[in-house]
């Protein structure tokens, strides 16, 4: 039964049935290892054996019944205006969310949860580090037709007339050709190996680590030398072998991109953005086009390689970090230029994109950028010189590319204000593009370090309500007069403008 089939629209409802399930299955994966931890232990011990059983089982029971009282307890109830969540065991809590404080609306369905026909609902606001309101789960139905609901900010639009609304608009979608040039330009595997291994590093003791891959080097070593080969024999093995590992990671890369990104679509409809994608777990993602603070282009060199570029956006949304992996973040994964182009100048309508002209920094004083890496070669080559002698002054061949680098993404760095937004480009070896409305800015920074007095330049820093992207939305190496004429100018705009997030 949907929404709209009940005869009392403003009564309170359940979860689904099995959602004390879904809720149990949460905490199991969370208190996973102390369990595993305990039925390990338990089962080594020949003698008194069951103490562990036991408790391994009232901890389960304890779980279940927890998972039960919460699906007793909770409760939900659709007004015209707002949703009400009451839930709690011992101390009950009411929750009063209005459909217009809503930034964002999760649908997430894993494997579990599409057996069952059901899917977990988030919504989030623009604080906090949880959401507002999670519903673990609802009916598919039913989770759908509330974020219709809140999509159109509580409005009930009878059935038939709902028929008649015009359908979500397709703005984006990425076929297999698109998800295998995002596996390869992402390179997850490289990520999910390097993760892989760090965790395998912390979890075992580092005498025993250490000993298995000196024992590993020791093994492959005695192999090699039994192989009796010629330098160069040995040279291609050694190639093949390389070749066939990025071959294995370039396979796995390809393969994380198409579990992750199947089936993704960007649509459009009300002013809302609505993002689908997932091949074993499916998530639907919504947010509305005036919560989006910021808008970045990215553009890396395997992007360039294969020609794409990709679009993501900042909201103003909370949730934590723990929530970040499902909140709408990406509009484009990938995609050609042009079409990244395209897509942010339909979604501001008002904005010139490309900007006609791009504003120069100053170019004085850009080796301040080689200070890191002069810093580092510094301390390596004088560390190696110690111990290697001559050879010890190979890192000074790294301040070349420093300098080259440096220079680089100074004279590429510009920005670009019009009466609608400011957008700021930067990088060189990989580049990128930050978008933001004027309306969306609530504070204004004036920096300047004693190399900036020295040089007669400054940094500008814009803040906006929730854009936390990278990079921050900062104008480095301005002349120290133009920067405050633009901080003035900015800040007359931002005074005489309504503040929208």
């Amino acid at each position: 039964m949907s929404l709209h089939d009940t005869p009392d629209e403003t009564r309170e409802q359940r979860l689904h049935p099995w959602s004390w399930l879904f809720e149990l299955q949460q905490h199991l994966q969370q208190f996973l290892l102390p369990l595993v931890a305990l039925l390990f232990f338990g089962s080594r011990r020949q003698d008194g054996e069951w103490p562990f059983h036991l408790v391994t089982l009232a901890v389960l029971l304890a779980m279940a019944g927890s998972a039960l009282l919460q699906y007793l307890t909770y409760r939900y109830r659709i007004g015209d205006d707002a949703l009400t969540v009451r839930s709690g065991i011992l101390e009950r809590t009411r929750r009063e969310i209005p459909f217009a404080r809503i930034h964002n609306v999760v649908v997430h369905q894993n494997l579990l949860h599409r057996l069952f026909g059901v899917a977990e609902l988030r919504l989030e606001s623009a604080a906090g580090n949880k959401p507002e309101a999670q519903m673990r789960v609802l009916r598919l139905e039913q989770a759908l037709e509330l974020e219709r609901l809140i999509r159109q900010g509580g409005t009930r639009v009878p059935l038939a007339a709902d028929s008649t609304q015009a359908a979500p608009g397709t703005l984006l979608e990425l076929p297999l050709p698109e998800l295998v040039r995002l596996g390869l330009i992402s390179n997850r595997a490289l990520v999910v190996a390097a993760a892989a291994i760090g965790a395998v590093w912390q979890m075992f003791p580092r005498e025993v680590a250490e000993d298995f891959v000196r024992d590993q080097g020791r093994q492959a070593m005695g192999y090699a030398s039994q192989l009796q080969l010629d330098s160069v024999p040995l040279a291609g093995t050694v190639a093949v072998v390389l070749l066939l590992g990025l071959l294995l990671m370039a396979a796995m890369s390809i393969a994380l991109a198409i579990v992750q990104y199947h089936g993704f679509r960007l649509s459009e409809a009300e002013r809302r953005l609505t993002v689908e994608r997932g091949l074993l777990t499916r998530l639907r993602s919504s947010v509305a086009h005036r919560r989006i603070q910021a808008w970045t282009l990215r553009e890396g060199v395997m992007h360039r390689l294969f020609r794409r570029r990709q679009l993501r956006v900042d909201i103003s949304s909370g949730g934590g970090q723990e929530q970040e992996g499902r909140a709408l973040k990406e509009l484009a994964p990938v995609a050609a230029p042009a079409a990244c182009d395209a897509l942010l100048q339909h979604l501001l309508p008002g904005v010139q994109w490309p900007p006609a002209q791009w504003q120069a920094v100053s170019m004085r004083g850009w080796w301040r950028l080689c200070l890191p890496a002069l810093i580092i070669v510094a301390a390596a080559t004088a560390l190696g010189c110690r111990q290697f002698g001559a050879w010890g002054l190979l890192p000074l061949l790294w301040l070349p590319w420093s300098a080259l680098n440096a220079h680089r993404q100074v004279a590429r760095m510009g920005y670009s204000i019009d009466p609608q937004r400011v957008a700021i480009r930067g990088g060189w070896w990989s580049r990128w593009w930050r978008v933001a409305e004027l309306d969306k800015l609530q504070a204004l920074r004036l920096d300047r370090s004693p190399l900036d007095h020295c040089f007669g330049t400054a940094t500008l820093t814009l803040d906006t309500a929730g854009a936390l992207g990278s990079p921050p939305l900062r104008l480095h190496f301005l002349e120290a007069a133009r920067a405050r004429e633009l901080m003035e100018h900015l800040g007359r705009e931002m005074a005489r403008r309504r503040l929208r997030w």
